[in-house]
């Protein structure tokens, strides 16, 4: 009996072993993360999820040239929202105000990784920041305004997992450098005309950057010749940079550790001060522009979920901030005001989001009103006066999470699905003027527009298109 029970014993006790040894397999293996990964699963990049993060940044490879030319039609989109920063053209070129039934004529399209990359424009050059999938890397293109064929392109190797697209900000150009913030928190300079990389500046390995759910929509901004960003990091809340030596000037202390948003620094001049505006994760702050201190900062409006809109400013040291994630407050005003102690931010308007808010797009300053899409209802088109009041709305024309711009008194907006309206920019009523669906099968046409020479750029999700929007003579 006992030799049986010895006999049951010693297969059971293989068994239990083998089970362990496997277990203990699974538990200590392979330390990389193998997600599934399906096409159009969108899910917030996790740090988990990206794998592990690179010892060093990386480094962009040699230009490649293209067949495209430099266009010689004149004007300027310098950087996000346009020369100005009020998404307003104020280009001589005059447009039509009415379109044929087959639509603007289209000058040219060309086929983009998935984003929402807005372009930039100069010197006859088309700048947009790409995802190439295939090599793995952020790509800087440069098309010909004329035709769209490429002059050349620049890239460096990056990971960057879908998620809701992967290319998302506008490029900015001073002279012959171009500036570039990739969804990683990549930092580049390029040379405008050959694409060579003057410098890269790794946010996350060099500040600490925390990049945000959706990747950083923060465009870069230029002023005063140098370049301003908002890391988010430990030690830089922000952060003014050398354009010529990618060196910085100065920084800001982040003892609150206030992290990255989607939205994108702003300078306002006020109170003898010029200042940069940036909406963090956890307040609203002002910094000097001549050193990178703190003039100023207001808890009153916070992170809601995500920031994407930028500041507006006002008249008189008004600050119009907006989001559109579901908290109670869809839109505030702060107004800046002498302190005791220097500069102090008194929250004098309060919106629901019934009455505005938004969730992507930064809303337009026109005649001594507000222009924009508010998210609550489907996203119709709304103008605000400067005490938040309704004047008018576009009714049954909705365009969900899609970009807006005025040119030649005209307000033109596009909807989620690539349709085109041109309406009577005014601040009385409504009026739409055309339509057109650009992209027939059109989806998250979603990317800042920009208006140069009575041309306007477009993309959805894949695909940049050029339309002539000029009146023609006699027409």
């Amino acid at each position: 009996m006992n030799a049986r029970f010895t006999e049951s014993l010693i297969p059971t006790a293989i068994a239990v072993l083998g089970a362990a040894v496997i277990g203990l397999w699974l538990t200590t293996g392979t330390p990389q993360d193998l997600p599934l990964r399906l096409a159009g699963l969108d899910q917030p990049a996790e740090a988990g999820a990206r794998g592990k993060e690179p010892a060093s940044a990386p480094v962009a490879g040699a230009p490649q040239a293209g067949p495209g030319a430099p266009s010689a039609v004149a004007g300027t989109w310098p950087w996000f929202r346009g020369p100005a920063r009020d998404a307003i053209s104020r280009d001589p070129v005059r447009l039509a105000r009415s379109w044929p039934p087959e639509g603007p004529p289209v000058l040219w399209t060309v086929t983009l990784g998935e984003g929402y990359a807005g372009a930039a424009v100069d010197a006859g050059r088309v700048y947009v920041l790409d995802y190439d999938e295939l090599a793995g890397a952020d790509t800087l293109r440069c098309l010909s305004f004329d035709d769209g064929r490429e002059i050349w392109h620049n890239s460096y190797p990056v990971a960057v997992m879908r998620n809701h697209g992967m290319s998302r900000t506008v490029p900015a150009i001073l002279g012959d450098a171009v500036v570039t913030i990739g969804p990683r928190c990549h930092v580049a300079c390029w040379d405008a005309n050959t694409g060579a990389c003057r410098w890269l500046i790794d946010l996350e390995l060099t500040y600490g950057t925390v990049v945000p759910r959706w990747y950083t929509g923060q465009c870069p901004l230029i002023d005063q010749g140098r370049l301003i960003l908002a890391p988010g990091g430990p030690d830089a809340l922000l952060l003014a940079v050398d354009i010529a030596t990618g060196e910085p000037l100065w920084q800001t202390p982040n003892p609150l550790r206030r992290t990255m948003t989607h939205a994108s620094v702003v300078p306002l001049e006020h109170l003898g001060q010029r200042m940069y505006v940036y909406c963090a994760s956890s307040a609203v702050v002002g910094v000097s522009a001549d050193d990178g201190r703190e003039l100023w900062q207001s808890t009153e409006w916070t992170e809601q979920f995500a920031t994407s809109p930028s500041p507006v400013v006002l008249p008189d040291g008004r600050l119009f901030l907006s989001s559109g994630y579901g908290n109670k407050v869809g839109s505030l005003v702060l107004q800046l005001l002498p302190g005791p102690d220097g500069i102090v931010a008194q929250k004098v308007l309060e919106l629901t989001p019934r009455q505005f808010n938004s969730e992507q797009h930064t809303p337009v300053l026109y005649d001594g009103h507000l222009l924009g899409v508010r998210k609550h209802g489907g996203g119709p088109l709304v103008c605000l006066d400067l005490e938040g009041r309704e004047i008018w709305t576009s009714g049954k024309d909705r365009f969900g999470h899609g970009p807006y711009l005025v040119a030649d008194d005209l307000l033109l907006a596009m909807g989620n699905d690539g349709e085109l309206v041109m309406a009577e920019a005014n601040t009385t009523a409504y009026r739409p003027l055309a339509r057109h669906r650009v992209f027939a099968d059109g989806h998250d046409a979603w990317a800042p527009m920009a208006c140069v020479a009575g041309r306007l750029i477009v993309r959805d999700m894949t695909r940049m298109v050029c339309l002539d929007l000029a009146a023609r003579e006699g027409g």
